[in-house]
């Protein structure tokens, strides 16, 4: 989402390399090393201590690895300059800004996301005025080898030897910071600096009785249109239950031009927009009698009032120590990762540490904030979860992953989809901050609640939802065209006119930015296929029909002329007159010589693919990849093809429409060598490292398929099938709770050798046969969730060395439309 242009990533990653090493401690690897390797002798291990929060946040990855708790709405870490979307970034060259409660993980917005009310510890030796308050000037670098951070917890020490750490509840948390002996302790406190430079206007109050700073103001959206702004506001509690006591307090202003006023006892701000440009630097700033070497301060956080933040700090912390908030928080997360349980004796340590980590980041976002709505849903009966960005990024992986073991979370998220269309008339697609972000793809959420819908349609009312209200958003996301499709719905009526969505077409009815027109076809025709899974469970039999015609409109796209390569057929935008709009299919591929092509969201982007090639999302119909198959010329040319995408350096293993490629080769009735191409794809772009994820984690659409990886499984969205592959650990359960069930997966024959990037000549790694609960399974390429995961038991797969022999699917292949597949709802 918002990512760089793909080549443009690839040229910096070797000089980002060399520059970002320092970071984090590494006390911390040792330290997961060490818990991991104790773990082969225990027999409840706790699972938070095989989690790296640093994974990601290097090579652009965008990981927060503040303090969290599962989907919590609080998030705790350091902001610090340079481009740093999440706030945190390991590149010791960049300077601490200070720690703030709000951020996203994982997206790439280049503006960066939230990084509200940032405090900042402060030596003020010359006392109040001296004090560095504004932003470039308050800025400092950090110690270096001294960032640490585990699930609920963030810690980091400046250069001057203050050492900031913090945990969290959903909204609120504790920061602690400790002082060099003998120091007097300054804190700024800023109201108007947010990462994208966006304020609009807030207040800020000080009860120097109470001790409490209420903050908060209007912030512009991280992905979306500049026009739209959101509130958010704390609470910052500073007396410590009265253990603590201020000694000076008051109020700043400040600008890059010389002003830097400060006002000792004075207690409100009140600032608007500063509409000639720039910011207008304000906040608050106060420190502490006796000279304590440890200062904690509680938080709250809210996107309805300061008031509500302080409630909420009072509800959720109370008057409990950082070490009690950091038990419940590290509780929560162990609740949330031994969901998935796996042999750690018989698994490579980095295996179980990436698994554990993507696990973790599986389930930090999208943010909690139930209770916090603004706008239309205020006052809502719903769940309200914000940062849903994007839908394209997450519908693929991370909602299956989500389905297998947690249908609670799913379901409230869900809520809030069918929740969207309720109250805008369409799901959203991509909120982020509380607003209405750009829309990718189409109405992804169409292959998100479609997947709900056909995996847990027969708890759907124990889990709060209704189906009729699916359905009902389905078909307004597949029948009714939003007067803009830039932040909702699809560009439906034009697409329905002709099949496809045209090039340079009049459209009179809606306003949208005219580009993608060939990846928005075939995103939409796979979203029409996830109308068309709900429509056949519910009965409905004339939308099947038109809702399966319709999943096929991907061919419309395809133009069997094109050569690249010496491959023939690519897809490609089309005009309304049929003729096609020719684009080279290296376009905007890592091979495209030209670097400064448009290839994302901009409006000069003539590529008509979505931060993508037509080498890429020519491979995307995962619902109908038989006919892909002859599209492309036979088995034989399909699986040649594969490899050459792979091998010529098409494939981006940080893009989503890469995602399904690696497995492509089940299609084509080679199993086996999807085995070899995953090992491949795991160990080139994935490692334990804070450049360990190849691009973006796009709101743990990394971390969810790298789970998947691991487990030897991949999930095709909006439906119930899983592809089968080789696990990366000998033994694995998925504990699915509300079910009650829980599902053991082991690997005969497992041989840790082949746990590398290639796997050794005779080595077993190849799928001979698996059994479900001691029957075969009709096939050794994928099974069903409700012959599996529904039901729980064992699985048994079985492996060979014979790469040969196991390198075909048993005379039954994964399901495809155009082949009879997905012919009744489960």
């Amino acid at each position: 989402m918002a990512r760089l242009r793909a080549s443009t990533v690839i040229l910096l990653l070797p000089f980002l390399s060399t520059l970002t090493r320092g970071q984090p401690s590494p006390d911390q690897q040792k330290r997961i090393a060490a818990a991991i390797k104790a773990a082969a002798n225990q027999t409840n291990p706790d699972y938070t201590a095989f989690v790296n929060p640093f994974i990601g946040t290097d090579n652009f990855g965008d990981v927060c690895p503040g303090a969290s708790i599962p989907f919590g709405m609080a998030k705790f870490s350091t902001d610090l300059t340079g481009y740093a979307p999440a706030g945190y970034v390991t590149d010791p060259t960049q300077k601490i800004r200070g720690i703030s409660p709000l951020h996203d993980s994982g997206t790439g917005s280049s503006l960066g996301t939230y990084g509200n009310f940032e405090i900042m510890p402060l030596l003020c030796p010359g006392g109040f005025t001296t004090c560095t308050t504004t932003l470039d000037a308050r800025e400092r670098l950090r110690k270096r080898n001294t960032d640490d951070a585990s699930p609920g917890y963030f810690s980091q020490t400046l250069n001057n030897d203050i050492k900031i750490e913090a945990t969290a509840t959903r909204r609120a948390g504790l920061e602690r910071f400790t002082f060099p002996t003998g120091s007097k302790p300054y804190f700024v406190l800023d109201l108007a600096n947010d990462l994208p430079n966006s304020f609009a206007g807030g207040t800020l109050d000080i009860d120097p009785v109470k001790g409490r700073v209420k903050i908060g103001g209007r912030y512009g959206s991280s992905f979306g249109p500049g026009r739209f702004n959101y509130q958010a506001f704390a609470c910052y509690d500073l007396l410590d239950g009265g253990k603590q006591k201020l000694s000076e307090y008051g109020v700043w202003t400040g600008d890059t031009f010389g002003l830097d006023a400060k006002g000792l006892g004075q207690t409100h701000l009140n600032l608007t927009l500063n509409l000639i440009g720039g910011v207008y630097q304000s906040g608050a700033l106060f420190s502490y009698d006796g000279q304590p070497t440890v200062v904690n301060i509680r938080v709250g956080v809210s996107f309805k009032s300061a008031d509500q933040a302080c409630a909420n700090a009072e509800s959720e912390v109370g008057s409990s120590s950082f070490e009690d908030i950091l038990t419940k928080a590290k509780a929560l997360w162990q609740e949330k990762l031994s969901k998935v349980e796996i042999d750690v004796a018989g698994t490579p340590p980095n295996v179980t540490e990436m698994l554990y980590s993507s696990l973790y980041r599986a389930s930090l976002t999208p943010n909690n904030a139930t209770g916090e709505e603004q706008g239309v849903f205020e006052g809502t009966s719903s769940f309200y979860f914000d940062s849903l960005y994007c839908s394209w990024d997450t519908f693929r992986t991370f909602y299956p992953l989500l389905a297998l073991h947690s249908p609670v979370e799913f379901a409230q998220i869900v809520d809030s989809y069918i929740d969207g269309w309720r109250k805008n008339g369409w799901m959203p697609e991509c909120r982020a901050n509380n607003l209405p972000g750009w829309t990718q793809g189409g109405s992804s959420a169409d292959n998100i609640v479609s997947h709900f819908a056909v995996n847990y349609h027969n708890e759907a009312g124990r889990l709060g939802i209704n189906l009729d209200d699916l359905y009902g958003a389905l078909l307004a996301d597949g029948e009714l065209n939003p007067p803009e499709w830039n932040i909702q719905g699809r560009q439906v009526n034009v697409y329905k006119q002709f099949g496809y969505v045209p090039f340079a077409v009049l459209d009179v009815s809606s306003t949208g930015r005219q580009t993608r027109e060939g990846s928005r076809t075939l995103e939409y025709a796979f979203e029409d296929f996830g109308i068309r899974q709900v429509a056949q469970l519910l009965g409905k039999a004339d939308d099947v029909e038109k809702y399966t015609n319709r999943s096929l409109f991907y061919r419309n796209v395809w133009d069997p002329s094109v050569v690249s390569d010496g491959f023939k057929g690519f897809s490609q935008k089309r005009f309304s007159n049929g003729t096609f709009a020719f684009n080279n299919p290296v376009d905007c591929s890592p091979n495209d010589k030209n670097d400064t092509r448009a290839c994302s969201l901009q409006g000069s982007n003539e590529n008509g693919f979505y931060e993508s090639s037509s080498w890429e999302y020519s491979w995307f119909a995962p619902h109908d990849t038989a006919h892909l198959i002859e599209l492309m010329g036979g088995n034989a040319t399909f699986v040649k093809r594969l490899d050459h995408f792979f091998d010529a350096g098409y494939y981006l293993a940080g893009n989503e429409p890469s995602f399904q490629t690696p497995i492509g080769y089940h299609y084509a009735n080679h199993p086996a060598q999807s085995v070899d191409r995953v090992r491949e794809v795991v160990f080139t772009n994935f490692d334990i490292t804070p450049a360990g994820l190849p691009g973006n984690d796009d709101q743990a659409a990394m971390a969810s398929l790298l789970s998947f990886h691991l487990l030897g499984l991949y999930p095709v969205p909006s439906t119930t099938q899983f592809l089968i592959l080789s696990p990366f650990t000998p033994k694995y359960t998925i504990h699915n709770s509300f079910l009650n069930v829980s599902t053991t997966i082991t690997t005969l024959n497992y041989d840790a050798k082949s746990v590398q990037k290639t796997i050794p000549p005779g080595t077993a790694a190849y799928v001979q046969n698996v059994t479900i609960n001691g029957q075969p399974s009709a096939s050794r390429c994928h099974f069903d969730f409700y012959d599996v995961f529904r039901v729980g038991g064992e699985v048994v797969i079985t492996l060979t060395a014979d790469k040969t022999a196991a390198d075909d699917c048993q005379n039954n292949l994964p399901e495809s439309i155009s082949t009879g597949g997905f012919a009744k709802a489960r």
